[in-house]
């Protein structure tokens, strides 16, 4: 029987012997996806309602966006968009569970300080800010690293690897020891599907995410309606629901502790059932 493992929210230990759901909230424009985004307050409201009626444990804040050819968007812009949305959440949803989905360290200082945010998000593993590493080291907070090879501006300009796997699993021990050495207690990997990588790349990824165990760690899926999913079945974001389903079952299967989406019901649903599976796996 695997050891379940805990992170540290708000002095609370989460247990993700059971995965938990993250519910995607985009107080962007420009995210790929039109469901996650929320600009005004009342889509702001509405889409928080949302991911809470729905059973997501986490709620992830995001205001920059990280599809390829993203518009990069400034510091200040990132922190008065997440002020907005996160007042909006502490004010009707205060016992909320929060990460923030930055690679800039004065951004997680801000939305740790001001408004109590539990987990920083940061797909860019320290690799976008120099100072990310040391400042989620002051804050004592989970630290959710994610691999990308390049930036949202370039990353899908030809990836390649020699070796996928080899190439990602250094990356991640390399990341954890400079973060171990740094006194981080909570690291939580995430392989990056999407992020600088083929179709063919996310595929293999997913094919091998088992092996990600050998880390000790949570480990974060994060594949909602990404075109991993629409462009292998030649259709769109807004049609791949039953798509990133699959896919989700897939990883809890292969060991995922943390959902990553857009969809929070459908991806409940995924864990009761693939947790009634592995239940039954004892008689």
């Amino acid at each position: 029987m695997k050891t379940p493992l805990y992170i540290n929210v708000n002095g609370h230990l989460m247990d993700l012997s059971e995965p938990q759901v993250m519910g995607i909230l985009n107080v962007t424009p420009d995210s790929f996806y039109a469901g996650s985004r929320g600009v005004t307050e009342r889509d702001i409201i509405e889409r928080l309602h949302q991911i809470t009626d729905e059973g997501a444990s986490i709620i992830d804040i995001g205001a920059y966006s990280s599809r390829p050819n993203a518009v990069d968007v400034s510091t200040e812009e990132e922190m008065t968009r997440l002020r907005h949305g996160l007042s909006l959440i502490r004010k009707h949803h205060p016992d909320a569970i929060v990460s923030v989905d930055t690679f800039r360290a004065e951004v997680a200082k801000m939305c740790v300080e001001e408004y109590g945010v539990a987990i920083i998000n940061d797909i860019s593993a320290g690799q976008m800010d120099k100072e990310m590493f040391a400042t989620v080291a002051r804050l004592g907070i989970p630290y959710i690293i994610m691999h990308m090879k390049g930036t949202p501006q370039d990353m899908q300009a030809n990836p390649h690897y020699d070796n996928l796997l080899k190439e990602v699993f250094y990356y991640f021990s390399e990341k954890v020891q400079r973060l171990r050495d740094l006194g981080v207690k909570d690291i939580i990997i995430d392989p990056g599907f999407g992020f600088g990588k083929t179709l063919e790349h996310n595929y293999e990824l997913m094919n091998h995410l088992e092996e990600f165990a050998l880390f000790e760690l949570p480990l974060l899926v994060g594949i909602s309606r990404k075109s991993m999913i629409y462009k292998l079945l030649e259709t769109t974001s807004e049609e791949a629901l039953n798509g990133t389903t699959a896919l989700n079952t897939i990883a809890l299967l292969k060991g995922a502790h943390i959902l990553r989406v857009h969809d929070v019901k459908a991806a409940r649903e995924a864990v009761t059932i693939v947790g009634k599976m592995k239940a039954c796996q004892a008689f």
